[in-house]
């Protein structure tokens, strides 16, 4: 048999092709079609923090008589995974322990994948997971940038499969009813849509070297598409919220929840068009690189949505007094979290994931909204239904929302130091940016930060193509929408 050069260089392309594929994604063809009565058989993925809720999700469904199971954890803390399957065991359930996702994908008795790592593996994990034939439980944010959550997106789609975002404000009967109220014009017309996050978080101290890498931990499973380097904060876990390379902030870790929100009463369904933020870690020295003071501006043309972080508490003395909790939501009151649509004719303040209540402009209560659905339910009886139109927080929801987490992050991070004077001049075009900062500042003020010392980044003005989801007019800032990945843990550009 002869063989030209153009086959044997196609013939060789396929088969390093073959080699470089993963095994697991041979998975994908026999995955199955779940019927209304068949057994739906889950995997959890990290469970040290928020997986327990995954857990208890699982657990209160099979109580209400679905017919859900776990059948398999995987987590990199070895640690971690013997306790989280011996106490399977205690509680009736048999399930299969794994430290690496490719090896358990490879199980085609595994229906869904239910993720909880650090936001820096959500993307691959699921999109490794729609890729091997199964449907995916996604916590929030997302992703970690851009590029990442479109991407998994696309593969929902072209596979077919059925992909919740972590946001269970979604399932909220009465935020839903408040945001149809709100959109079908009884207050006027929305002013802004302003999320709150102020949740205080103390200092995570500060090495002056390499912290040892715990033996029960796989580091270079646990780094995944994330830079491999050395540890240089004082714990792996939780901590890595603060750190760029895989963590977006309290942005990403709790504000998502209410960017989500503000932007479900905007109904906006793109990215907006241009964003801005300020932002700064004061009031301690540590090892954290993000924000614990922030707003992000994103202009809409309907309305601009203000998101407000604050990591510190209301006043220097609480800290004085030995306390961290106190919080001071302004003159929105609430908690610690909020959703505030100001609108002409009064405003709805949205204070948790089960209540709304509506306010005229002299602060009486017009209407009030409660009651919410269990989103882990939803999850499961779209798995069922095979249509992601019935989710409550389908994947692009949750992509949209993450992201725009993302470039007011992306932003912030190209931003130069100002003094206060040199910030308000900028701003003083527009009250409302003005406004938010005049509050920040007196927050700062309050907590004896002085921000003509220690002054805050004024983050770049970005202007953003809304199809492409490309920056116009920065080259930094589009590179800062996807990443460098290791070889081995790439999030593909063709899914």
């Amino acid at each position: 048999m002869n063989t030209n050069r153009r086959d044997f260089l196609k013939t060789s392309a396929l088969t390093a092709a073959a080699f470089a594929t993963p095994s697991f994604l041979s998975a994908a063809s026999a995955s199955r079609v779940i019927g209304a009565n068949d057994e739906i058989r889950v995997a959890i993925v990290g469970f040290n923090g928020r997986g327990k809720d995954h857990i208890g999700g699982v657990r209160s469904l099979q109580k209400k008589g679905g017919n859900v199971r776990i059948v398999a954890y995987c987590d990199v803390d070895s640690e971690v995974l013997a306790k989280g399957v011996a106490d399977a065991e205690k509680a009736g359930e048999k399930v299969t322990g794994y430290t690496d996702l490719r090896k358990l994908l490879e199980n085609r008795d595994i229906d869904v994948v239910s993720i909880a790592s650090p936001n820096h593996w959500h993307a691959l994990g699921a999109i490794w997971s729609v890729q091997a034939g199964k449907d995916v439980y996604l916590e929030k944010p997302v992703s970690h940038n851009v590029f990442e959550g479109r991407k998994i997106v696309e593969a929902a789609r072209k596979y077919g499969k059925i992909v919740q975002t972590g946001t269970q404000s979604r399932s909220s009967h009465a935020i839903k009813e408040a945001v149809e109220w709100v959109r079908a014009g009884n207050l006027g017309k929305i002013k802004v849509a302003r999320g709150l996050c102020y949740k205080p978080r103390n200092s995570i101290g500060k090495v002056s070297g390499p912290t040892a890498i715990p033996a029960n931990i796989d580091y270079d499973l646990w780094c995944g598409p994330a830079p491999k380097v050395p540890l240089m904060r004082k714990n792996l876990h939780y901590d890595w919220h603060w750190v760029w390379d895989t963590g977006c902030g309290d942005l990403g870790n709790q504000g998502i929840h209410q960017m989500d929100i503000a932007r479900w009463f905007l109904g906006e369904m793109a990215l907006s068009p241009k964003v801005f933020s300020v932002g700064g870690r004061l009031g301690y020295v540590d090892d954290g690189e993000t924000p614990n003071t922030q707003f992000v501006y994103h202009d809409y043309a309907q309305a601009p949505l203000i998101f407000e972080v604050r990591g510190l508490p209301s006043s220097k003395s609480v800290i004085k007094n030995g306390g961290w909790g106190s919080n001071n939501m302004d003159r929105y009151r609430g908690g610690s979290v909020a959703v505030v649509i100001e609108c002409e004719g009064g405003h709805v303040l949205v204070p948790n994931y089960s209540s709304a209540t509506a306010v005229d402009n002299a602060g009486k209560e017009i209407k009030k909204w409660s009651g919410a659905k269990d989103h882990y339910d939803n999850f499961y009886a779209a798995v069922r239904s095979r249509k992601h139109t019935d989710l409550n927080a389908d994947i692009l929801e949750g992509h949209l929302s993450s992201a725009l987490c993302h470039t007011g992050n992306v932003s912030v991070r190209l931003g130069k130091t100002l003094k206060p004077e040199e910030i308000k001049d900028r701003l003083k075009s527009n009250p409302t940016a003005n406004e938010t900062f005049e509050r920040m500042a007196a927050h700062l003020a309050a907590n004896e930060v002085d921000i003509a010392a220690t002054p805050l980044a004024f983050g770049e003005f970005l202007e953003m193509d809304p199809k492409k989801e490309k920056f116009t007019n920065n080259r930094k800032a589009n590179q800062m929408l996807t990443r460098d990945y290791r070889k081995g843990f790439v999030v593909p550009n063709k899914v």
